[in-house]
């Protein structure tokens, strides 16, 4: 089981026949990942403090809270209110964090068959959705009854969608085979 550091540092040989890069620093990287969990309006001081304690095991980092940007009537949301909370993985704790992603809590997902490669933005950023937290090694053995999803985005520095799907694959993130 090769590393996720071991692969990223090997991006620029995998990937220089295919897109003709001249350099090393061509070659697309992950810069950082980004762990989000929406909360909402939830009043409860308890789940929230729950919710933020297994984002803090997850990534290893203490969450910041995610103030709403605008007021909106009918959902009762005020500016400033506290709708969810964010963690920036960087350096050490991101490769930390991916290699546990992919080789520990991925394949413990329900009916997994692979990521699907359409979501894959413009910009080479890489966004999965997991229902469930407790696919993480941390958390699995607490109640099931307060579980919540989340949002894990890969920024890279590919310029293309083929790049960051060539990155990803390499990287060895389980993407669905092309159609």
């Amino acid at each position: 089981m090769e590393s996720v550091q071991t692969r990223m540092k090997n991006a620029y040989s995998a990937l220089k026949d295919t897109f003709g890069y001249t350099n090393a620093h061509q070659a697309p990287t992950i810069e950082k990942v980004v762990v989000s969990v929406g909360t909402g309006r939830i009043d409860d001081k308890n789940k929230i403090s729950l919710i933020q304690d297994r984002l803090a095991k997850i990534t290893g980092q203490k969450p910041s809270p995610r103030p709403a940007k605008q007021s909106i009537a009918s959902f009762k949301l005020r500016e400033g209110d506290i709708i969810g909370y964010q963690v920036t993985l960087r350096g050490a704790r991101k490769i930390d964090f991916l290699n546990k992603l992919i080789h520990i809590a991925l394949p413990q997902t329900r009916d997994f068959r692979g990521l699907k490669t359409t979501s894959i933005d413009e910009m080479g950023n890489y966004t999965i959705g997991v229902k469930e937290h407790t696919i993480f090694p941390e958390t699995a053995d607490e109640e099931l009854k307060d579980v919540f999803g989340m949002s894990i985005t890969l920024v890279t520095t590919a310029k293309t969608k083929a790049e960051a799907e060539a990155l990803l694959r390499h990287v060895g993130l389980p993407l669905q085979k092309a159609d």
